[in-house]
This record gives structure tokens, sequence and C-alpha cells, in this order.
């Protein structure tokens, strides 16, 4: 019962993944928010927890509609007082190829993955501040982190996340709040059509839920990329290569192609503690130090 008397939200959480996240923290002894836009979903999601011992409540809000979102927070509050863990899980699908995508579902995707995450994230972020901690896990995806036919729209919503997660985690360590991103692979209602049957038997949500724990307990490390699927995890970065100094003048567009092999070298890359990492090292090269006011900003 490492998550004893923990308050955690997990949103879409009426099915698939999400009510095997809620599931796995019940056990683990947390209170859990069951949120789904299908209420009676989430209400039997949060039946189950209760008929197993836990204890959960079953909120059917979309995670789009900001004052619904406050309201499901207000009722949390309401009840135990305090919010530990956020799960943003909520999602949709919308695949086709760039050229035949419509933008309304470009839109859609990416309001609800980044912007339905960063409604749900800003509703407890200053009870998660005034509490001094606060465990927030973004869904990303390998479809962001490295592309995938027909997901443009899903991609750039899931690669969004992490921009969202790498800056929140700078912003929330002093609070005690740490920000974190899960990248599953999983068989769910989205997956549906889109993998083989085979592979959706080795892909059990269940699979996947074991590595929430590490994002979520009370020493989960801050700023990690976890990516998990059919009982294997790993960690995605990303890197930043040494470089190469090629300067400035009218022969500098012409050096950047003749030194891509040395731009690209992997050998020495980094993992930036923070986005001005590139700026310092720049600079740093052309013989100059980043102003100051740049890295309070």
């Amino acid at each position: 019962m490492n998550l004893q008397d923990r308050v955690a939200i997990v949103t879409g959480a009426g099915g698939g993944l999400g009510k095997s996240h809620a599931l796995l923290l019940a056990s683990l002894g947390a209170r859990v928010v069951v949120n789904d836009m299908n209420a009676a979903s989430a209400d039997q999601v949060a039946a189950e927890i209760i008929a197993q011992g836990g204890e959960a409540i079953g909120i059917g809000v979309s995670v789009t509609d900001e004052h619904a979102v406050a309201r499901m927070v207000e009722t949390v509050m309401a009840r135990w007082g305090r919010i530990d863990i956020l799960v943003n899980n909520a999602g949709v699908l919308r695949d086709k190829s760039f050229a035949k995508m419509d933008l309304a579902d470009f839109r859609l995707v990416v309001d609800v993955h980044l912007m339905g995450a960063a409604i749900c994230t800003k509703a407890v972020w200053d009870i998660m501040r005034d509490q001094r901690y606060g465990r927030i896990v973004m869904t990303t995806s390998s479809s962001g982190l490295y592309g995938n036919f027909g997901q443009a729209n899903y991609g750039a919503a899931k690669m969004a996340l992490v921009g969202l997660m790498q800056t929140l985690a700078l912003e929330g360590e002093k609070y005690g709040i740490r920000v974190n991103c899960l990248a599953p692979t999983a068989a769910t209602q989205m997956t549906q059509g889109v993998l083989s049957s085979q592979a959706l038997v080795q892909l059990s949500p269940d699979l996947v839920s074991p590595g929430l724990f590490a994002l979520v307990r009370d020493d989960a490390p801050t700023r990690a990329i976890l990516c998990a699927g059919a009982g294997h995890f790993a960690r995605a970065n990303v890197t930043l290569t040494k470089g190469e100094y090629i300067g400035r003048g009218a022969e500098a567009a012409d050096g950047v192609v003749a030194a891509w092999e040395e731009i690209s070298d992997r050998a020495d890359e980094v993992v930036p503690d923070y986005g001005f990492t590139q700026a310092e090292r720049e600079l740093a090269s052309a013989g100059h130090d980043l102003p100051t006011m740049a890295l309070e900003h």
C-alpha cells in the first residue's frame, strides 16, 4: 500500500489503459477519482474499485470542458481535502494521412490530448503548490517522439505534452511537484483496427500500468519519459549533440552542409537540464557567455 491515502485523478479511466491505471493506483492504497466522458463507465470502474475494498468516485466530465473540470476538482477537494496525483490519460484518435486530414480533426485531437491535459493540470496546480506535493503524468506516445504515418495530429499533440512536462517539472520542482511522461503501447479502444489481433493480446493495458507507479510514488523522478508495453520498459530522452562551431558570413551556409556529419555525431550528446542549455553552448562556442537575464527567464 505504497500510495496509502494519496488522492489520484485518472482521466479517460472508464476503460482501457485509464481503467488499468485506476485499478493499480487503488490496489496501492490511493483514493481514486475515475474520470471519463461516459459517466456510466466512470461509475462502473469506481464501483469495481469499491467492491475490491478501495475508495473511489466516478465523475463523468470532458477534460476539454474547463468549468466542468473545475467542478470535478472542487468535488474531490470537498470529499478528500487534497489531490496528490493527476494522470492525464484521456485521448482520442482521428487517423488519416495529412493530405486527407480535415483540420477539424487536427484541432479535436490537439484539444483532447494537449488542451485537456493543460486544463486538468491547471485545475490542480495551485492545490499541489499549496500542499507542496504533487505527481503529474502526461501520456505521450512513440508517435509523437518518433513519428507515425497517418498520425500528424496525434503525434503533434503527444510531442507537445513532452514540452509541457519539461517546463512544468522545472516550475514545480521547488514546490515538491514532479512531472513525468508515460509513453504506452497498449491495446485499447483507440488501437482497435490499428494492430493485429495477436499483438493486441500481447499489449494488454495491465502490462503498462506498473510503470505508472514509478512515476507517482513519493520518490518519483521528474522530467522522465517512460516507454512501456508488453511488460517491457525503457527510457526516452530528448538529446543535444556536441555540435560544431561554423560562425557567420557568406560561407556559413555551405559550412553547415559540409560539417553535417560532425554536427550530427551523437558520441558526446547530452540531455539538457533546461532549454537554455542550447543557447549557453552556442554562445560559449562563439566565445560569449549567456546573459544573466536569459538565465533568469
